[in-house]
């Protein structure tokens, strides 16, 4: 339990977390808190996505412009049906982005096209048509209906709705990952799709799959963008997606597949959140933020590194023997 990555990132949360409030006590106030989580939340979310996708050894650039362009047509969506339920505008949100990541997914699973250029020209592709679909123009919190304003400030016994929604699409994608046979052969494709192919499972069907969930998810975020700034314009959502993967691979999902959880992902996202909130607190210059990202990637992908050449290493020894 010790050696888990979990493990890790919650004693360095507490580090991070105890060590700004005693410089600062109000990092702890419930405002400061709320706001945190809240700011966590979105990029929590995408991050279920992400890491299904790295978990088969894939990686999907493309999800900053998929929230942006979910935000702003399902701002247009309000304001061209000011009553529009939320339920629908959240169903579209989920709609749009498994469309996009569909799109990924059949370069990637039939086009054989690398996930990384892949996603890489959908993320120019996709934020080309948000600009197109923009033009110029921007949704304000005026346009929207007090009802969807309200769904993301809104709480239930002090927690954010937000949040908990974040909750529960987390914990029910972690017991799919973990208990079912479908979640389970992400991990199976990612670790060596050869023997995957040979243990009767779709590693194409399976890949397309997984690109769709991740834009799915990714076109959620989008709507619960729009609820909790109320503003967004072409720009929304840009910078996301290197957030996100660096939440992912510092809660222990391996870049080279099969290996990670939900769990830890979302560990890493609280723990960069933490992490930019201290140093705001502090009044630390912004570039720290961007700085301590990369470096914490960089450890985590070493890390990761030093690990799989071990096991590599007594797996061979253990075939020695």
């Amino acid at each position: 339990m010790l050696r888990a990555r979990e493990v890790s990132l919650v004693a360095l949360l507490l580090f991070v977390t105890l060590g700004t409030a005693a410089i600062n006590p109000l990092f702890l106030s419930f405002t400061s808190l709320k706001d945190l989580f809240l700011n966590v939340s979105i990029i929590a979310l995408v991050v279920v996505g992400q890491t299904i996708v790295l978990l088969m050894k894939h990686v999907d650039l493309s999800v900053s412009s998929v929230v942006g362009l979910s935000a702003f047509l399902t701002g247009s969506l309000f304001v061209a049906f000011p009553g529009l339920p939320v339920p629908l505008a959240l169903l579209f949100g989920l709609g749009l982005g498994a469309v996009l990541g569909s799109v990924n997914g059949l370069l990637v699973a039939y086009g054989k096209v690398p996930a990384l250029v892949a996603t890489l020209g959908t993320l120019y592709v996709f934020r080309g048509i948000d600009y197109a679909v923009v033009h110029g123009g921007q949704i304000n919190a005026s346009n929207l209906p007090p009802s969807f304003l309200g769904f993301a400030t809104g709480n239930i016994l002090g927690v954010p709705n937000l949040v908990l929604l974040v909750i529960v699409v987390m914990l029910g994608f972690g017991i799919y990952l973990g208990s079912y046979r479908g979640g389970r052969e992400y991990y199976a494709v990612g670790s060596n799709s050869e023997a995957a192919v040979l243990a009767g499972i779709s590693v194409t069907r399976r890949t397309l799959t997984g690109f769709a969930l991740s834009g799915a998810i990714a076109g959620l975020a989008g709507v619960l963008y729009l609820a909790r700034y109320g503003t967004v314009d072409a720009n929304a959502g840009s910078g996301l997606e290197l957030q996100v993967i660096a939440a992912a691979v510092v809660g222990g999902v391996s870049i080279n597949g099969g290996v990670g959880s939900l769990l830890g992902a979302g560990l890493g996202a609280l723990l960069l959140g933490v992490m930019s909130s201290a140093l705001v607190t502090l009044r630390a210059p912004g570039f720290y933020q961007q700085a301590i990202q990369g470096a914490l990637l960089l450890a985590a992908i070493s890390v990761d590194m030093l690990v799989s050449r071990r096991s590599a290493k007594q797996n061979a020894k253990g075939r020695t023997s």
